[in-house]
């Protein structure tokens, strides 16, 4: 379904309306017949990333170390 295309100055006057009632498929506004931008819904679904790796990473090794050797006393 094809989101619904509305003015830049209609958008202006009933911004709070339509974002009332905002489909899925979201609100193109235009300015002179040109889109400039769009408004979509926000979905909670990608608020959280905490987790949404679980279960798909394997960490092979110490991820706590390079793995180089150095000496923080030597001198060049």
């Amino acid at each position: 379904m094809e989101p619904m295309t509305i003015g830049a100055a209609r958008f202006k006057e009933q911004c709070l309306a339509l974002l009332d009632r905002l489909a899925p498929e979201g609100l193109v506004i235009t300015k002179r017949g040109r889109p400039v931008a769009r408004v979509l819904p926000y979905h909670q679904d990608f608020a959280s990333l905490i987790g949404c790796l679980r279960d798909k990473i394997t960490v092979r090794g110490d991820i706590m170390t390079t793995g180089a050797r150095w000496n923080a006393d030597d001198q060049p």
